[in-house]
Protein backbone atom coordinates (compact mmCIF):
# COMPACT_ATOMS: atom_id res chain seq x y z
CA UNK A 1 0.00 0.00 0.00
CA UNK A 2 1.66 3.40 -1.42
CA UNK A 3 0.46 6.17 0.81
CA UNK A 4 -0.36 9.78 -1.63
CA UNK A 5 -0.44 13.07 -1.28
CA UNK A 6 -1.90 14.96 -3.97
CA UNK A 7 -1.12 19.13 -3.75
CA UNK A 8 -3.99 20.31 -6.23
CA UNK A 9 -6.39 17.74 -5.90
CA UNK A 10 -9.33 19.92 -7.31
CA UNK A 11 -6.83 20.82 -10.72
CA UNK A 12 -6.96 18.42 -13.78
CA UNK A 13 -4.04 16.58 -13.02
CA UNK A 14 -5.13 16.28 -9.23
CA UNK A 15 -8.35 14.86 -10.37
CA UNK A 16 -7.08 12.31 -12.69
CA UNK A 17 -4.45 10.99 -10.02
CA UNK A 18 -7.36 10.49 -8.08
CA UNK A 19 -9.06 8.25 -10.98
CA UNK A 20 -6.24 6.55 -11.11
CA UNK A 21 -6.50 5.70 -7.46
CA UNK A 22 -9.86 5.44 -7.27
CA UNK A 23 -9.87 1.95 -9.30
CA UNK A 24 -6.80 0.80 -7.42
CA UNK A 25 -8.14 1.32 -3.48
CA UNK A 26 -5.76 -1.55 -2.62
CA UNK A 27 -2.70 0.04 -3.98
CA UNK A 28 -3.30 3.43 -3.33
CA UNK A 29 -4.38 5.54 -0.32
CA UNK A 30 -4.66 9.13 0.06
CA UNK A 31 -2.80 10.75 2.62
CA UNK A 32 -3.75 14.13 2.11
CA UNK A 33 -5.11 16.72 -0.21
CA UNK A 34 -4.69 20.13 -0.86
CA UNK A 35 -6.39 23.01 -2.82
CA UNK A 36 -6.64 26.54 -3.63
CA UNK A 37 -10.26 27.19 -2.81
CA UNK A 38 -11.60 27.98 -6.32
CA UNK A 39 -13.41 24.65 -5.90
CA UNK A 40 -14.90 24.21 -2.60
CA UNK A 41 -17.54 21.72 -4.17
CA UNK A 42 -15.53 19.40 -5.70
CA UNK A 43 -12.93 19.43 -2.76
CA UNK A 44 -15.82 18.59 -0.24
CA UNK A 45 -16.29 15.60 -2.72
CA UNK A 46 -12.94 14.39 -2.96
CA UNK A 47 -12.97 14.57 0.77
CA UNK A 48 -15.87 12.12 1.19
CA UNK A 49 -14.40 9.52 -1.26
CA UNK A 50 -11.00 9.48 -0.91
CA UNK A 51 -11.09 10.44 3.57
CA UNK A 52 -7.50 12.05 3.45
CA UNK A 53 -6.60 12.37 6.85
CA UNK A 54 -5.04 15.89 6.43
CA UNK A 55 -6.49 18.55 3.70
CA UNK A 56 -4.52 22.06 3.31
CA UNK A 57 -6.28 25.30 1.38
CA UNK A 58 -4.20 28.18 0.77
CA UNK A 59 -6.97 30.60 1.23
CA UNK A 60 -7.89 30.83 4.67
CA UNK A 61 -10.87 32.43 3.89
CA UNK A 62 -12.11 28.95 2.03
CA UNK A 63 -11.98 26.93 5.32
CA UNK A 64 -15.74 27.31 6.53
CA UNK A 65 -16.85 27.20 2.99
CA UNK A 66 -15.46 23.96 2.72
CA UNK A 67 -16.45 22.77 6.01
CA UNK A 68 -20.63 23.79 5.48
CA UNK A 69 -19.73 21.69 1.82
CA UNK A 70 -18.64 18.83 3.56
CA UNK A 71 -21.51 18.81 5.37
CA UNK A 72 -23.83 19.39 2.64
CA UNK A 73 -22.11 16.70 0.50
CA UNK A 74 -23.11 14.49 3.44
CA UNK A 75 -25.83 15.45 4.04
CA UNK A 76 -27.28 14.59 0.02
CA UNK A 77 -25.57 11.08 0.52
CA UNK A 78 -28.30 10.13 3.25
CA UNK A 79 -25.12 9.82 6.03
CA UNK A 80 -26.32 10.73 9.67
CA UNK A 81 -24.83 12.68 12.28
CA UNK A 82 -21.84 11.61 13.56
CA UNK A 83 -20.87 9.46 10.33
CA UNK A 84 -18.73 11.72 9.02
CA UNK A 85 -15.05 12.14 10.66
CA UNK A 86 -13.49 15.76 9.34
CA UNK A 87 -10.23 15.81 8.44
CA UNK A 88 -7.41 18.28 9.91
CA UNK A 89 -7.72 21.35 8.04
CA UNK A 90 -4.59 23.80 7.61
CA UNK A 91 -4.95 26.54 5.89
CA UNK A 92 -2.62 29.52 4.65
CA UNK A 93 0.07 30.43 2.11
CA UNK A 94 2.47 27.69 4.13
CA UNK A 95 -0.49 24.88 3.97
CA UNK A 96 0.83 23.21 1.05
CA UNK A 97 4.20 22.81 2.79
CA UNK A 98 2.24 20.83 5.44
CA UNK A 99 1.41 18.17 3.81
CA UNK A 100 4.46 18.23 1.11
CA UNK A 101 6.47 17.63 4.27
CA UNK A 102 3.71 14.45 5.66
CA UNK A 103 5.65 10.69 5.98
CA UNK A 104 4.27 9.05 2.96
CA UNK A 105 5.35 7.69 -0.01
CA UNK A 106 4.92 9.87 -3.28
CA UNK A 107 3.69 13.34 -3.44
CA UNK A 108 2.29 14.36 -6.61
CA UNK A 109 2.71 17.79 -6.79
CA UNK A 110 -0.01 18.87 -9.40
CA UNK A 111 0.03 22.53 -8.35
CA UNK A 112 -0.71 25.04 -11.47
CA UNK A 113 1.90 27.55 -12.03
CA UNK A 114 5.37 29.05 -10.13
CA UNK A 115 3.39 28.80 -7.01
CA UNK A 116 4.38 25.15 -7.20
CA UNK A 117 8.57 25.88 -6.49
CA UNK A 118 8.14 26.11 -2.07
CA UNK A 119 6.49 22.80 -2.28
CA UNK A 120 8.63 20.53 -4.69
CA UNK A 121 11.65 22.45 -2.77
CA UNK A 122 9.64 20.84 0.40
CA UNK A 123 8.71 17.29 -0.94
CA UNK A 124 12.14 17.12 -1.96
CA UNK A 125 14.19 18.46 1.01
CA UNK A 126 11.84 15.26 3.13
CA UNK A 127 13.47 12.43 0.63
CA UNK A 128 10.31 11.87 -0.42
CA UNK A 129 9.81 10.77 -4.00
CA UNK A 130 8.07 13.31 -6.11
CA UNK A 131 5.94 13.12 -9.32
CA UNK A 132 6.12 16.64 -10.61
CA UNK A 133 2.87 17.89 -13.04
CA UNK A 134 4.11 21.13 -11.66
CA UNK A 135 6.50 21.77 -14.54
CA UNK A 136 7.14 25.64 -13.57
CA UNK A 137 9.18 24.62 -10.35
CA UNK A 138 11.44 22.87 -11.97
CA UNK A 139 11.63 25.65 -14.87
CA UNK A 140 12.43 28.31 -12.22
CA UNK A 141 14.15 26.67 -9.81
CA UNK A 142 16.30 25.28 -11.80
CA UNK A 143 19.74 23.68 -10.47
CA UNK A 144 18.30 24.63 -7.13
CA UNK A 145 15.35 21.95 -7.82
CA UNK A 146 17.80 19.00 -9.47
CA UNK A 147 20.26 19.54 -6.89
CA UNK A 148 18.47 19.29 -4.16
CA UNK A 149 16.60 15.68 -6.00
CA UNK A 150 18.83 12.46 -4.95
CA UNK A 151 18.74 9.93 -7.73
CA UNK A 152 15.68 8.53 -8.84
CA UNK A 153 13.42 11.19 -6.59
CA UNK A 154 12.01 13.38 -9.33
CA UNK A 155 9.36 11.86 -11.11
CA UNK A 156 8.37 13.06 -14.86
CA UNK A 157 4.32 13.54 -15.02
CA UNK A 158 3.90 15.31 -18.32
CA UNK A 159 3.28 12.96 -20.93
CA UNK A 160 6.23 14.17 -23.46
CA UNK A 161 8.42 13.81 -20.42
CA UNK A 162 7.30 10.17 -19.21
CA UNK A 163 7.72 9.16 -22.85
CA UNK A 164 11.14 10.68 -23.04
CA UNK A 165 11.81 8.30 -19.68
CA UNK A 166 10.63 5.29 -21.21
CA UNK A 167 12.62 5.67 -24.84
CA UNK A 168 16.26 6.67 -22.42
CA UNK A 169 15.64 2.77 -21.32
CA UNK A 170 16.40 1.73 -24.53
CA UNK A 171 20.09 2.91 -24.54
CA UNK A 172 22.53 4.82 -22.37
CA UNK A 173 22.69 8.27 -22.14
CA UNK A 174 26.07 8.65 -23.65
CA UNK A 175 23.94 7.15 -26.92
CA UNK A 176 21.62 9.38 -27.33
CA UNK A 177 21.92 11.70 -29.98
CA UNK A 178 18.85 14.38 -29.98
CA UNK A 179 15.35 14.25 -28.47
CA UNK A 180 12.00 14.84 -30.04
CA UNK A 181 9.50 16.33 -27.90
CA UNK A 182 6.22 16.06 -29.88
CA UNK A 183 3.63 19.29 -30.31
CA UNK A 184 0.28 18.93 -31.16
CA UNK A 185 0.84 22.51 -32.44
CA UNK A 186 -2.20 23.98 -30.49
CA UNK A 187 -5.57 25.30 -31.83
CA UNK A 188 -3.88 27.80 -33.95
CA UNK A 189 -1.28 25.27 -36.27
CA UNK A 190 -1.39 26.02 -39.83
CA UNK A 191 -2.12 29.91 -39.15
CA UNK A 192 0.43 32.44 -39.80
CA UNK A 193 2.04 35.03 -37.52
CA UNK A 194 -0.47 37.87 -39.33
CA UNK A 195 -3.57 35.20 -39.37
CA UNK A 196 -3.11 35.83 -34.96
CA UNK A 197 -3.82 39.24 -34.53
CA UNK A 198 -7.75 38.70 -33.61
CA UNK A 199 -7.48 35.57 -31.47
CA UNK A 200 -9.67 35.22 -28.58
CA UNK A 201 -9.17 34.16 -25.39
CA UNK A 202 -12.64 31.56 -26.37
CA UNK A 203 -10.77 30.58 -29.44
CA UNK A 204 -7.29 30.20 -27.62
CA UNK A 205 -9.29 27.98 -24.83
CA UNK A 206 -10.57 25.45 -27.63
CA UNK A 207 -7.52 22.87 -27.45
CA UNK A 208 -7.91 20.36 -30.25
CA UNK A 209 -6.53 17.22 -27.84
CA UNK A 210 -6.31 17.79 -24.20
CA UNK A 211 -8.94 18.61 -21.75
CA UNK A 212 -6.77 21.45 -19.20
CA UNK A 213 -6.90 24.23 -16.95
CA UNK A 214 -6.97 27.93 -18.51
CA UNK A 215 -3.24 28.94 -17.76
CA UNK A 216 -1.82 25.52 -19.71
CA UNK A 217 -4.36 25.92 -22.20
CA UNK A 218 -3.35 29.19 -23.56
CA UNK A 219 -0.06 28.07 -23.18
CA UNK A 220 -0.77 25.34 -25.45
CA UNK A 221 -1.75 28.36 -27.92
CA UNK A 222 0.90 30.16 -27.96
CA UNK A 223 3.45 27.30 -27.71
CA UNK A 224 4.69 28.62 -24.85
CA UNK A 225 4.00 25.37 -22.81
CA UNK A 226 6.21 23.71 -25.31
CA UNK A 227 9.01 26.14 -24.54
CA UNK A 228 8.45 25.25 -20.95
CA UNK A 229 8.49 21.60 -21.33
CA UNK A 230 11.83 22.23 -23.35
CA UNK A 231 13.61 23.46 -20.33
CA UNK A 232 11.90 20.62 -18.18
CA UNK A 233 13.49 18.27 -20.21
CA UNK A 234 17.00 19.70 -20.34
CA UNK A 235 16.86 20.00 -16.55
CA UNK A 236 15.29 16.33 -15.93
CA UNK A 237 17.47 14.24 -18.02
CA UNK A 238 20.36 16.89 -17.81
CA UNK A 239 20.59 17.23 -21.59
CA UNK A 240 21.89 19.93 -23.91
CA UNK A 241 18.49 22.41 -24.76
CA UNK A 242 20.18 22.58 -28.70
CA UNK A 243 19.80 18.65 -28.78
CA UNK A 244 15.74 18.94 -28.12
CA UNK A 245 14.00 19.27 -31.50
CA UNK A 246 10.05 20.23 -30.93
CA UNK A 247 8.35 18.60 -33.94
CA UNK A 248 4.45 19.31 -34.37
CA UNK A 249 2.32 15.90 -34.57
CA UNK A 250 -1.29 16.97 -34.34
CA UNK A 251 -2.83 13.08 -33.88
CA UNK A 252 -1.17 13.57 -30.17
CA UNK A 253 -0.14 9.57 -30.03
CA UNK A 254 3.28 10.05 -30.01
CA UNK A 255 4.35 11.83 -26.75
CA UNK A 256 7.76 11.86 -27.58
CA UNK A 257 11.15 10.69 -28.88
CA UNK A 258 14.66 9.82 -28.32
CA UNK A 259 17.44 9.27 -31.68
CA UNK A 260 20.18 7.24 -30.58
CA UNK A 261 23.57 7.61 -32.23
CA UNK A 262 23.70 4.73 -34.27
CA UNK A 263 20.55 5.98 -36.49
CA UNK A 264 17.56 4.24 -34.64
CA UNK A 265 14.81 6.40 -32.69
CA UNK A 266 12.16 4.55 -29.98
CA UNK A 267 9.06 6.39 -29.51
CA UNK A 268 6.67 6.03 -27.04
CA UNK A 269 2.88 5.78 -28.20
CA UNK A 270 -0.58 5.81 -26.63
CA UNK A 271 -3.64 7.66 -27.59
CA UNK A 272 -3.94 10.70 -25.43
CA UNK A 273 -4.77 9.96 -21.90
CA UNK A 274 -3.22 11.68 -19.07
CA UNK A 275 -3.72 8.76 -16.69
CA UNK A 276 -1.18 6.71 -18.18
CA UNK A 277 1.57 8.75 -17.27
CA UNK A 278 -0.13 9.21 -14.24
CA UNK A 279 -0.53 5.93 -13.28
CA UNK A 280 2.68 5.40 -14.31
CA UNK A 281 4.28 8.53 -12.26
CA UNK A 282 2.40 6.48 -9.61
CA UNK A 283 4.49 3.37 -9.56
CA UNK A 284 7.30 4.34 -11.13
CA UNK A 285 9.80 2.31 -12.29
CA UNK A 286 6.56 -0.71 -12.65
CA UNK A 287 3.25 -0.34 -14.74
CA UNK A 288 0.01 -0.24 -13.74
CA UNK A 289 -2.39 -2.78 -15.82
CA UNK A 290 -4.97 -0.97 -17.64
CA UNK A 291 -4.21 2.62 -17.14
CA UNK A 292 -5.39 3.62 -20.18
CA UNK A 293 -6.81 1.92 -23.39
CA UNK A 294 -3.95 1.04 -25.48
CA UNK A 295 -3.88 2.18 -29.37
CA UNK A 296 -6.56 -0.05 -31.30
CA UNK A 297 -4.11 -1.41 -34.31
CA UNK A 298 -7.80 -2.45 -35.86
CA UNK A 299 -8.25 0.68 -37.43
CA UNK A 300 -6.49 2.49 -40.27
CA UNK A 301 -4.90 5.52 -38.70
CA UNK A 302 -2.27 8.19 -39.88
CA UNK A 303 0.15 10.04 -38.32
CA UNK A 304 1.59 12.96 -39.14
CA UNK A 305 4.63 15.36 -38.13
CA UNK A 306 5.82 18.95 -39.68
CA UNK A 307 8.98 21.23 -38.39
CA UNK A 308 7.18 24.11 -36.45
CA UNK A 309 6.59 27.61 -37.88
CA UNK A 310 9.33 29.70 -35.32
CA UNK A 311 8.27 32.65 -37.16
CA UNK A 312 4.05 32.20 -35.75
CA UNK A 313 5.16 30.68 -32.81
CA UNK A 314 8.74 32.23 -31.32
CA UNK A 315 7.57 31.07 -27.91
CA UNK A 316 10.30 27.67 -28.17
CA UNK A 317 13.41 29.93 -29.05
CA UNK A 318 12.72 32.34 -26.96
CA UNK A 319 12.30 29.82 -23.89
CA UNK A 320 15.34 28.11 -25.17
CA UNK A 321 17.69 31.67 -25.36
CA UNK A 322 16.23 32.06 -21.42
CA UNK A 323 17.38 28.62 -21.00
CA UNK A 324 20.67 28.87 -22.02
CA UNK A 325 20.80 32.45 -20.03
CA UNK A 326 20.42 30.28 -17.09
CA UNK A 327 19.72 31.44 -13.67
CA UNK A 328 16.99 33.89 -12.78
CA UNK A 329 16.21 34.25 -16.62
CA UNK A 330 13.65 31.21 -16.94
CA UNK A 331 12.04 32.34 -14.12
CA UNK A 332 11.61 35.69 -15.86
CA UNK A 333 9.70 34.29 -18.85
CA UNK A 334 7.71 32.32 -16.69
CA UNK A 335 6.49 34.73 -14.64
CA UNK A 336 5.94 37.34 -17.37
CA UNK A 337 3.93 34.68 -19.16
CA UNK A 338 1.12 33.99 -16.74
CA UNK A 339 0.72 37.87 -15.88
CA UNK A 340 0.89 38.08 -19.76
CA UNK A 341 -2.20 35.02 -19.60
CA UNK A 342 -4.32 37.06 -17.15
CA UNK A 343 -3.91 40.29 -19.50
CA UNK A 344 -4.88 38.49 -22.65
CA UNK A 345 -7.95 36.61 -20.48
CA UNK A 346 -8.96 40.30 -18.91
CA UNK A 347 -8.96 41.45 -22.45
CA UNK A 348 -5.70 44.30 -21.74
CA UNK A 349 -3.32 42.00 -24.31
CA UNK A 350 -3.32 40.58 -27.57
CA UNK A 351 -2.89 36.66 -28.27
CA UNK A 352 0.44 38.08 -30.22
CA UNK A 353 1.25 40.56 -27.34
CA UNK A 354 1.52 37.53 -24.78
CA UNK A 355 5.50 36.06 -26.06
CA UNK A 356 6.09 39.79 -27.55
CA UNK A 357 5.67 41.19 -24.00
CA UNK A 358 7.76 38.42 -22.58
CA UNK A 359 10.40 38.69 -25.36
CA UNK A 360 10.72 42.48 -24.09
CA UNK A 361 10.58 41.47 -19.99
CA UNK A 362 13.64 39.14 -20.90
CA UNK A 363 15.34 41.93 -22.68
CA UNK A 364 15.05 44.56 -20.19
CA UNK A 365 16.09 41.85 -17.43
CA UNK A 366 19.05 40.81 -19.21
CA UNK A 367 20.02 44.51 -19.93
CA UNK A 368 19.90 45.64 -16.10
CA UNK A 369 22.43 43.25 -15.23
CA UNK A 370 25.02 43.93 -18.45
CA UNK A 371 24.82 47.65 -17.26
CA UNK A 372 26.45 47.92 -13.80
CA UNK A 373 25.79 51.00 -11.69
CA UNK A 374 28.30 53.70 -12.02
CA UNK A 375 30.25 55.67 -9.08
CA UNK A 376 27.09 57.28 -7.04
CA UNK A 377 24.71 54.15 -7.28
CA UNK A 378 22.38 55.84 -9.54
CA UNK A 379 21.12 53.44 -11.85
CA UNK A 380 20.63 50.75 -10.16
CA UNK A 381 19.40 52.22 -6.73
CA UNK A 382 16.48 52.83 -8.71
CA UNK A 383 16.11 49.51 -9.28
CA UNK A 384 13.33 46.93 -7.82
CA UNK A 385 14.60 43.84 -6.57
CA UNK A 386 14.82 40.99 -8.90
CA UNK A 387 15.09 43.19 -12.26
CA UNK A 388 18.86 42.21 -13.25
CA UNK A 389 19.70 38.82 -14.08
CA UNK A 390 21.63 36.53 -11.99
CA UNK A 391 24.30 34.10 -13.14
CA UNK A 392 23.31 30.33 -12.59
CA UNK A 393 26.14 30.19 -10.71
CA UNK A 394 25.27 33.02 -7.75
CA UNK A 395 21.17 32.08 -7.83
CA UNK A 396 19.61 31.77 -4.97
CA UNK A 397 15.97 30.78 -3.88
CA UNK A 398 15.53 34.59 -2.98
CA UNK A 399 17.01 35.52 -6.21
CA UNK A 400 14.79 33.45 -8.26
CA UNK A 401 11.08 34.54 -6.46
CA UNK A 402 12.78 38.23 -6.60
CA UNK A 403 12.60 37.63 -10.21
CA UNK A 404 9.39 35.95 -10.17
CA UNK A 405 8.02 39.11 -8.79
CA UNK A 406 9.69 41.66 -10.80
CA UNK A 407 8.53 39.71 -14.11
CA UNK A 408 5.03 39.35 -12.94
CA UNK A 409 4.91 43.67 -12.13
CA UNK A 410 6.62 44.70 -14.97
CA UNK A 411 4.93 42.67 -17.30
CA UNK A 412 1.76 43.70 -15.79
CA UNK A 413 3.05 47.18 -16.51
CA UNK A 414 3.59 46.88 -20.07
CA UNK A 415 0.33 45.43 -20.40
CA UNK A 416 -1.68 48.03 -18.46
Amino acid sequence: MRDIVILGSTGSIGSQTLDVIRERRDQFRVAALTAGGSNIPLLAEQILEFAPPLVALSRPTAVQDLQLALYAAAKQRGWATGEMTLPKIVAGPEANLEAARLPCDLVMNAITGAAGLTATLATLEAGTKLALANKESLVIGGRLVTDKAAPGQLIAVDSEHSAIAQCLRAGRTQEVRRVILTASGGPFRGRRREELTEVTPEQAMKHPTWNMGRVITINSATLVNKGLELLEAGLLYDIDLDLIEPVVHPQSIVHSMVEFHDGSTIAQCSPPDMRLPIALSLSWPDRLANASAPIDWTQAASWTFEPLDHEAFPAVDLARRAGQLGGTAPAVFNAANEACVDAFCAGTLSFLGIVDTIARVLDEHVANAENPEPAGGDVLSSRPRGAGLVGADRVTIDDVLAADAWARARAADICA
